[in-house]
């Protein structure tokens, strides 16, 4: 058996990442809003771990596996994203007041409805993990075992996480209205 072409495989690449982000990109962009909070930063996040996922197509043994892959750089992009924004409010904390908090993106305060605007709000109170589960449930539309797969943790841990979060949630709402 011989090897395919370079010219081959990056055509095979290109096809596979093409069709992968027509098909699943609206779903992760929401998925990733949801996670960091505003649409620039989520779609930035889509994009780059698209990008990743063609750099790493001549090693990734199964192709049925790119899905996977680029749903876990996503998640692991908006963690990136959470890190460096906590980061960068311990060291400016000294600046704010008591009263002030970090807002959502004016885009996306705008965009979204009262009830909306809550709920997001809500759900990025959450914790990572919880928030991770539930944007995969409910945005993406995955199953347990596949959030597990994702995530790395057992089925078990997805839906207890899930049913926490979930907890959590109803709980800020109700104390919001």
């Amino acid at each position: 058996m011989t090897e395919a072409s370079p010219a081959v495989a990056r055509e095979s690449a290109e096809r596979v990442v093409t069709e992968l982000y027509h098909r699943h990109r609206l779903g992760l962009i929401a998925m990733a809003l949801v996670l960091t909070g505003d649409r620039p930063t989520a779609e930035d996040v889509v994009q780059e771990a698209f990008a990743g996922l063609y750099r790493a197509m001549p090693r990734l043994a199964d192709p049925a596996k790119a899905l996977g892959y680029v749903r876990a750089s996503v998640i692991n992009g908006c963690r990136l994203v959470h890190r460096s924004r906590t980061r960068s409010l311990r060291l400016h904390s000294q600046f704010l007041r008591p009263d002030q908090t970090v807002a959502w993106s004016a885009e996306s305060t705008v965009l979204a409805r009262e009830e909306s605007r809550l709920a997001l709000q809500a759900v990025a109170r959450l914790r990572g993990r919880a928030r991770e589960v539930l944007a995969m449930r409910y945005l993406l539309d995955m199953s347990d075992g596949e959030i597990a797969a994702a995530l790395g943790v057992s089925k078990g841990t997805v839906s207890s996480t899930a049913s926490r979060g979930l907890a959590a949630l109803a709980r800020t709402l109700k104390e919001q209205s």
